[in-house]
């Protein structure tokens, strides 16, 4: 493993001294996020494999290029999962990918665990920097003080600050019992029930609406989960379709066959239906609002905009629209400051992020 680290370095190195540009992709099952990359493919899948996992302490550390479904299996095993629920998009998913594009699933928003984002669960990482050189940042433990936060920062990178060589990550128990209710509604009546229910002392750990039907998912207790269900009366679903609806929903597949361009909506939870055309899933409790859709870049983001949110054209679409949107001047000149402290000749992945995005 280390003549790999010594291999990629110096490559790196190399690249840098000659302007070229480096292309950091591993499973490539997100490649369609972001920018387009040009340059010399750089594959870390051979750095795989767990470093350290102790289940008591609810920490592992994992090479970057080791399959995420490897990974969740191992947790499985013991009893733990990731805390976020991250989307694959393919079975050649790595754990590195998974922190580069910073993806959360249906759980992120989950009152019963405390999940958040996938940098909240991120505690340490080693990695290459644009220089070539070997650097570590944040630890292998869950109370870590340690100076600056610095290794959360790579989590929704997307590999322009670094090449990932290890991560540690905090992980959290599975739920004892999990329950999933259905209801057919409108996607005004949804939005009320979502905001009523995380007002509530309910162990709520997803939701979702889409083509007039409603699913929530309590996760916790069995004594927890049965008193929600008291509160809660509802259709509910059978373990196992239960099980393939929120993978469904992890993966975007209600968007898998579309050519049209798939829309990631950030918005406050108390904004109505958007009334934009195309089809739409509605998830963390109204705060994501993914959209199929052939209507005019500008049109979203207009509309998302005015109600206080942004619009990042996530998949397909026309190429040309940047697909993100443009960062304020405050936040476009630290992004260059960081950029260039981890990268300063901009050799990684050049293009994927959105510095030079424009509405």
């Amino acid at each position: 493993m280390d003549a790999l680290v010594a291999t990629w370095s110096a490559q790196i190195r190399s690249a840098g001294a000659a302007g070229r540009a480096l292309w950091i992709s591993a499973g490539g099952t997100k490649a369609f996020y972001g920018g387009a990359v040009v340059g010399e493919r750089l594959d870390p899948r051979g750095y795989h494999g767990v470093v350290e996992y102790e289940p008591s302490e609810l920490v592992v550390t994992v090479r970057a290029g080791t399959r995420l479904a490897d990974l969740e299996a191992l947790l499985a095993a013991h009893g733990q999962m990731l805390a976020f629920e991250p989307p694959h998009f393919g079975d050649a998913a790595t754990v590195g990918g998974m922190v580069a594009a910073g993806l959360a699933g249906p759980r992120r928003l989950a009152q019963s665990v405390g999940t958040g984002a996938v940098r909240d669960s991120v505690l340490g990482v080693r990695l290459i920097d644009g220089r070539g050189e070997v650097l570590a940042f944040g630890g292998r433990v869950v109370k870590n003080v340690a100076g600056y936060d610095v290794s959360r920062v790579l989590a929704g990178s997307l590999g322009t600050l670094g090449l990932l060589l290890e991560i540690s990550l905090k992980v959290v128990p599975r739920p004892v019992c999990e329950a999933t209710l259905v209801y057919r509604c409108s996607q005004a009546t949804a939005l009320t029930c979502m905001q009523d229910w995380m007002r509530q002392p309910l162990p709520v750990s997803a939701t979702a609406y889409a083509e007039g039907l409603l699913q929530v998912r309590l996760s916790g207790g069995e004594a927890a989960v049965a008193e929600a269900l008291q509160v809660l009366p509802g259709d509910r679903l059978p373990v196992t379709a239960a099980v393939d609806h929120w993978m469904a929903v992890r993966e975007l597949a209600f968007a898998r066959t579309t050519a049209a361009a798939l829309w990631r909506l950030g918005l406050p939870a108390s904004v109505p239906p958007l009334a934009l055309p195309g089809t739409e899933l509605v998830e963390w409790n109204g705060q994501r609002r993914w959209l199929v859709t052939d209507a005019p870049a500008r049109v979203i983001r207009a509309r998302v905009r005015a109600l206080g949110g942004h619009a990042t054209r996530f998949r397909g679409g026309d190429p040309t629209v940047a697909p993100f949107p443009a960062s304020s001047p405050v936040v476009a000149q630290l992004e260059a400051r960081v950029r260039a402290a981890f990268d300063p000749q901009q050799i990684l992945n050049p293009g994927r992020w959105h510095a030079d995005a424009t509405d």
